[in-house]
């Protein structure tokens, strides 16, 4: 029965800082291995986990064990896309090894997160912490704490809310409204939160990249985009400004402002989306036919958004004990609702028929393309 030292690298310091491929299978390979990340970084734990793992393995050759060894590793993005390239890379280690068994070395609890995967495919007999030894002194604590801190996964997830709530703070000082201070810290670190629970790190990279793209490419959705903001942020002035807050019935004020909001927020997305159909079809040389129901939509929600929120707001003027339905019997509620429940089903019929015509169009264009190819040929 054959063994398998095991080491496990999750977020891959070993690809990252000295290019290694994983998996990476033999002593002689793991010995490289070893040497190459200790040159680049000699305080990687990892370090210590190989060099451990490479102890054990020759241990077990001196008892005459049949025994292998192997690293595998993660990716820096720690979590679903890690642990699926940990797992490829372990079923390719035990269908290369032949391994029965295997013999677990870590360097720390992030790592056996992986152990029910390894449980799930290779019987595990032994698993080995690999804990550096730390001097007492406070000099040696500072310098490892600073060395910490340099690490660029802390950075992110300690370093990064931290500075945000220290320029959040600072920037109302100055403003004089050091008391708004703390609701706005605590909006900043929601949102951070709520980016680092849903992964939109990616998209708002993307839009940051995009946003980019159209100051130097000249693209005009750039400036559709900034008007749009504008003009949402001016109706919201505006809605607040004409908004009674001081009434004795608890949500009258804020239907009263999402009503005075609608039309605003339908303008907006007009202009917004001028400004990308100009860009696809002048900037990227496409039909931009799926664009076509949009302005319907918005004319739609505006129409039944604003008789909605509108009507609710009347039938509440004199408190929810008194609530009337007849706002919702008026001629002004049933025509805005019709308007809106018309434009709709007028976008979605004509953005039906122009999508068959558009796909029609581009396979009797791919057909025409192909047949010239053949002709050409022959």
């Amino acid at each position: 029965m054959k063994t398998l030292v095991l080491n496990v690298d999750r977020d891959d310091d070993f690809g990252r800082k000295a290019r290694i491929n994983s998996p990476v299978i033999g002593i002689k390979n793991n010995i490289d291995a070893a040497n190459k990340l200790g040159q680049a970084d000699p305080e990687d734990s990892d370090v210590n986990a190989i060099f451990s793992a490479i102890s054990t393995y020759n241990s077990l050759v001196e008892e005459k064990k049949n025994v292998e060894i192997a690293t595998i590793c993660g990716h820096i993005n720690v979590g679903f896309k890690s642990d699926g390239i940990l797992a490829e890379q372990l079923e390719e280690v035990i269908k290369k090894t032949g391994a029965e068994d295997v013999i677990f070395v870590t360097d720390g609890a992030e790592d056996e997160y992986i152990l029910p995967i390894i449980q799930s495919r290779i019987k595990i007999t032994s698993i080995r912490r690999v804990s550096v030894k730390q001097s007492k002194e406070l000099e040696d604590t500072y310098y490892r704490i600073l060395k910490l801190l340099d690490d660029n996964k802390v950075q992110k997830q300690f370093l990064l809310p931290i500075a945000l709530v220290l320029i959040v703070w600072a920037f109302f000082v100055l403003l004089n409204l050091a008391s708004s201070g703390f609701g706005a810290i605590l909006l900043t670190l929601g949102a951070y939160l709520l980016i680092r629970v849903f992964h939109w790190e990616k998209n708002i990279a993307a839009i940051l990249t995009e946003i980019k793209s159209g100051f130097t490419t000249g693209r005009l959705s750039i400036w559709t985009f900034t008007i749009a903001a504008v003009i949402i942020v001016a109706t919201g002035f505006f809605a607040y400004r004409n908004t009674k807050w001081d009434t004795n019935v608890e949500f009258l004020p804020i239907l009263s402002f999402v009503t005075k909001m609608i039309w605003g927020i339908v303008v907006a997305g007009l202009i917004a989306m001028f400004g990308r159909i100009v860009d696809i079809s002048v900037k990227d040389k496409k039909t931009p036919w799926r664009y076509w129901i949009v302005p319907f939509s918005l004319f739609a929600f505006g129409f039944i958004s604003y008789a909605v929120f509108g009507s609710l707001h009347d039938a509440l003027v004199s408190g929810p004990e008194n609530f009337s339905i007849t706002p919702f019997f008026t001629l002004s509620f049933i025509l805005y609702i019709g308007i809106g429940i018309f434009i709709a089903l007028v976008g979605t019929i004509t953005h039906h028929y122009i999508k068959e015509l558009y796909v029609t169009e581009s396979k009797e264009l791919e057909i025409e393309k192909h047949t010239t190819e053949i002709v050409e040929k022959n």
